[in-house]
């Protein structure tokens, strides 16, 4: 941990105000506004995020307790280690004093992957798609859904649909590469995915925080029965955010 506060400081960051580097939850947590809950057993190549599951429960019942304990009651809670969504339920039920809306699972590195296969295959900027939609957990189970998306060409915003013109590719190739990133990331480097999750985490919260704007994302959160899917069960919906 000493080391990464040393990185910290080398980065210069302007926003950064500092850093307390603890083994202990109930410190670390201590009237958060934000919480990333990172530190989950890891996913090697092999291995499917169910096979996570019993390892991870400990960590995620303890960090549950000690938000419950000494964070502030509107924290927002962005869960990554794997299996995010059930790790994300599991967090939520151990602190019962937190509103479950305030759990949420990141589903937003798929979403970005999404984006990314998209931009890539008309050419253009990625941030030029927009309104991609994962649905359901952060697995290979995920389903990428391009049906809603829009892409801007010359100025000018069309569909996803119109602009690729080929239905055999968004129905499966499209799918398939962005469920199967993951495994092919571990794959190629022997490890998670560690940048672009990073990247994919200040997303989700930004957005959180600030406002999806005129665009929605995906989150994984506790389901309230809308499209159908049960009740208090984490799944990854588009989401839009307004007023924090």
């Amino acid at each position: 941990l000493e080391g990464v506060v040393m990185e910290l400081a080398d980065c210069a960051l302007p926003l950064l105000v500092g850093v307390l580097p603890t083994a202990n939850p109930e410190e670390a947590f201590k009237d958060v506004a934000a919480a990333f809950l990172v530190g989950a057993m890891p996913r090697r190549e092999g291995m499917e995020r169910k096979d996570l599951l019993s390892a991870n429960v400990r960590i995620f019942k303890e960090q549950g307790q000690a938000l419950d304990k000494v964070a502030r009651k509107d924290v927002k809670v962005l869960v990554v280690g794997n299996p995010a969504n059930t790790n994300a339920l599991i967090c939520s039920k151990y602190a019962p004093s937190i509103p479950k809306e305030n759990f949420t699972a990141m589903t937003r590195l798929d979403q970005n992957r999404a984006q990314s296969q998209l931009a890539a295959k008309v050419g253009v900027p990625v941030q030029d798609v927009k309104n991609v939609i994962i649905w359901g957990n952060h697995s290979s189970t995920q389903f990428p859904d391009a049906s809603n998306a829009k892409v801007k060409i010359g100025g000018v915003e069309k569909s996803i649909n119109a602009a690729i013109n080929d239905d055999e590719y968004l129905k499966s190739s499209f799918v398939s590469t962005v469920q199967k990133r993951g495994a092919a990331v571990i794959a190629a480097r022997k490890m998670s995915s560690a940048l672009s999750a990073a990247k994919a985490a200040s997303d989700h919260m930004r957005d959180w925080f600030l406002g999806t704007g005129d665009r929605w994302v995906s989150m994984g959160v506790v389901s309230d029965g809308s499209y159908g899917v049960p009740r208090d069960v984490v799944y990854s919906f588009p989401v839009t955010v307004s007023n924090g």
